[in-house]
């Protein structure tokens, strides 16, 4: 694969996974407006893994504290904050890959892939977020995370399954519709995608490992490498601006490439 190409699949995934703006909204897009053939399976999954040892290492606290709860929690003992954690973050799952598996055994998630889809998602859920933010109260903080509202903000990520919704738009919504705060929300939101990526990944995993030969391998690496570091960035300055910004401009940005996608679905 051009060098070029596993370029801009890592920067666009790494850049778009954790803003609200759908990274799978644009890669789905990428072939199109380029003119490179589809990346393929292989490169999805890589770059995924990139952007989940980006999210991991920009909230390694947070992650650690979850792991440490796995074992209370196993034992069926959720009096810690790690194990509250862990069970919201199972909780929270659950609805995505119930859902993830139906559409992808159904064959459902490959009608999806088109311009008119993405073009809708990004305008309609673009929308839904700018009113959730607005009107949204911001009494709650992280740590008033439990079942219930993991449950919700697991069906809200559910929906991230159809492209140009955006996986963290979408759960960062269902925060702020539940009276989170912005930094506190876009966190749990963040912590959201670790398991995730995590199930995505093993899905797609087990279906591309044997196929990969070692050129593909080396693309992969190169890709997961790029996707991590514009993970960070994208993510670090995200959290920073949110102190002191809405997140209306990504709105924007979503309601002008939605409707510019409607635009060309419906041209012809």
């Amino acid at each position: 694969m051009p060098l070029l190409q596993l370029a801009l699949v890592a920067l666009i995934q790494g850049i778009t996974e954790f803003l609200p703006v759908s990274s799978s909204g644009h890669l789905i897009l990428l072939p199109g407006l380029t003119g490179y053939a589809d990346q393929g399976q292989v490169i999805d999954v890589a770059v995924h893994l990139g952007t989940l040892a980006a999210v991991v290492i920009y909230f390694w606290r947070d992650v650690r504290i979850g792991l440490t709860g796995l074992p209370r929690l196993a034992r069926g003992r959720v009096d810690s904050d790690g194990a509250r954690l862990a069970l919201g973050l199972i909780i929270a799952t659950i609805p995505t890959v119930l859902f993830g598996a139906a559409l992808h055994f159904s064959g459902l998630s490959d009608a999806l892939r088109s311009p008119a889809v993405i073009g809708w998602t990004m305008l309609i859920f673009g929308i839904v977020l700018y009113v959730a933010d607005q009107k949204g109260a911001e009494g709650k903080v992280a740590q008033d995370w439990g079942p219930r509202d993991a449950l919700i903000m697991g069906l809200w990520q559910m929906i991230a399954l159809i492209p140009g919704t955006s996986r963290s738009g979408i759960t960062i919504t269902g925060a702020r519709q539940l009276g989170y705060n912005r930094e506190d929300g876009a966190r749990i939101a963040m912590l959201m995608s670790i398991p995730t990526i995590i199930a995505s990944g093993v899905l797609l995993g087990t279906e591309v490992a044997l196929d990969a030969d070692m050129a593909l391998i080396r693309d992969a690496g190169i890709a997961a490498a790029l996707a991590m570091l514009s993970a960070l960035a994208a993510l670090s300055l995200m959290m920073r601006l949110l102190r002191s910004v809405s997140f209306t401009p990504y709105v924007i940005y979503r309601v002008i490439l939605g409707l510019v996608l409607l635009g060309y679905a419906y041209s012809g």
